[in-house]
């Protein structure tokens, strides 16, 4: 007998198959297989380990990398931080990852060898590294804030789409089943029509509206496992001291932005997407003072405030509400108790809070919203807040993580809690208090000119009635860097 031709074996064999399974064909999905979707972006079987690089190893890194290997779920293929004492125990536990300093040469030298980046640096450096990322079509997770600028994360918002990748905001908050649920009692009108938002955290908790090093004329030598320009990077060029790092930078301007940024975007999250919220149209702040003697106020501008509380306001897309007010509270300020309601149930937990006061009620929660709880007590007795509409995550906010890995292996599109047309604009709204602390603070020939309400064009991310708060929206990098 002749030797049947490779065709004719492979439709025979076809054939078959399909016999075995009751005559049907089974088309395998192109994510299941891998390869490119037809925009051109890289579609990665989920069988296959995601290979991730990690800009940042210390810190919240910790989290990160840890989550998002998930006991070697997935690699981790090349390490980068600018100090080696932050990177020891991952260089420890991935012998086989390069390490680099600089991530410009990890992206030139490794850049093959990985599919998604992770960046967990302070805030300065956000958004050069995760724009560098995209343009090379790396799918990006970074630590929240997303940026220490606004403008800067308009530019990642769309880069995200420009580029087709999958892209998180480091705010686990937000793959939490509390978020979910409150979403969903809000666009159901449990409490009515909301018209006011407050939220407050504990935050600082490390020093703020204190004088710099710099401003005491002070220095340290450099430790020899820091190299202090990379870590200056975009930042101006100032000498070395402790008070900096690690941590402690988030209380000044120049690398960090405050209890705001820390914070804000575990708080705010949640009412941002419950009120389907996009940019405000007017922000105004006061700031707690600082003395240095009697009837002597100090005015230490490197660092932020000690305290301060923000006035958002939102256009509103309920017809019964003209406007939605947005206040946020922070160095251990918080927002009057409403009539009705027990203190310990709203001012529950150390860390802060969020309170939604409707036409018909009020709905609290602590940190990323959880255990949230319908007010007055006696009034909402016997009711149940609603089943979430949208799914939940699986590991809830430790999972925050792993959809992001997972959503990387099916490929542009996939669905994750904080993508950056997500977190962009949360991120854009967290930085305008921060935009008026800073002009609050002005001095212009002795005057305060800023301390005013400042309305603000979103669009064109442009503040209309006073062109000094402007510098805030974009600042100028030092060290060659560029988006």
């Amino acid at each position: 007998m002749s030797k049947p031709s490779r065709r004719k074996f492979l439709k025979n064999s076809t054939l078959a198959a399909a016999t075995a399974f009751g005559g049907s064909f089974f088309i395998v999905p192109r994510h299941v297989l891998g390869g490119k979707s037809s925009d051109g972006s890289r579609i990665i079987a989920p069988s296959d380990k995601l290979n991730i690089a990690a800009v940042g190893c210390g810190g919240k890194a910790d989290v990160n990398i840890r989550l998002a290997y998930n006991k070697g779920s997935d690699n981790f293929v090349a390490l980068c931080d600018v100090d080696d004492r932050q990177a020891k125990k991952f260089r420890a536990q991935f012998p086989n990852a390069p390490y680099f300093q600089d991530y410009r040469e990890m992206f030139d030298k490794a850049g093959k060898t990985f599919d998604a980046v992770i960046v967990s640096t302070p805030d300065h450096m956000h958004a050069p590294i995760a724009m560098a990322a995209m343009q090379m079509g790396k799918h990006v997770y970074v630590e929240k804030p997303l940026t220490h600028d606004i403008y800067e994360a308009r530019m990642l918002t769309e880069a995200a789409q420009k580029y087709k990748v999958v892209t998180q905001m480091g705010n686990q908050g937000s793959s939490g089943d509390a978020t979910r649920i409150i979403e969903t009692a809000i666009q159901n009108k449990i409490i009515g029509h909301v018209h006011t938002v407050y939220c407050w955290t504990n935050r600082p908790v490390w020093p703020q509206g204190v004088k710099s090093p710099r401003e005491r004329g002070e220095s340290q030598p450099i430790p020899p496992e820091v190299n202090w320009p990379l870590w200056l990077g975009t930042a101006p060029t100032r000498d070395y001291h402790e008070a900096y790092m690690p941590t402690r930078w988030r209380g000044y301007w120049d690398f960090g932005t405050g209890a705001l940024g820390d914070m804000g975007c575990h708080f705010m999250d949640v009412p941002f997407r419950a009120l389907k919220l996009k940019y405000p149209t007017s922000v105004e702040c006061s700031v707690g003072s600082v003395y240095a003697d009697f009837f002597k106020e100090a005015f230490y501008d490197d660092s932020c405030p000690p305290s301060s509380a923000i006035h958002l306001t939102f256009p509103s897309d309920d017809k019964k509400v003209k406007e939605i007010k947005f206040s946020w509270f922070d160095g251990g300020i918080r927002p009057q108790l409403p009539e009705g309601v027990e203190y310990n149930d709203v001012f529950r937990e150390i860390d802060g809070g969020i309170l939604f006061i409707g036409t018909k009620g009020m709905l609290t929660g602590g940190l990323f919203g959880n255990d949230p709880k319908l007010l007055p007590a006696d009034k909402f007795s016997g009711k149940e807040l609603p089943t979430p509409e949208k799914p939940l995550v699986e590991g809830k906010t430790e999972g925050h993580q792993q959809q992001w890995v997972k959503a990387c292996k099916q490929g542009f599109g996939a669905y994750t809690s904080s993508s950056f047309d997500q977190s962009g604009p949360l991120t854009e709204t967290v930085l305008m208090g921060n935009l008026a602390t800073r002009s609050y603070l002005a001095r212009e020939g002795g005057k305060f000119t800023g301390r005013k309400k400042l309305l603000w064009d979103g669009d064109n991310m442009k503040i209309t009635n006073f062109d000094y708060a402007n510098q805030f929206v974009k600042r100028q990098y030092n060290g060659g860097y560029t988006l």
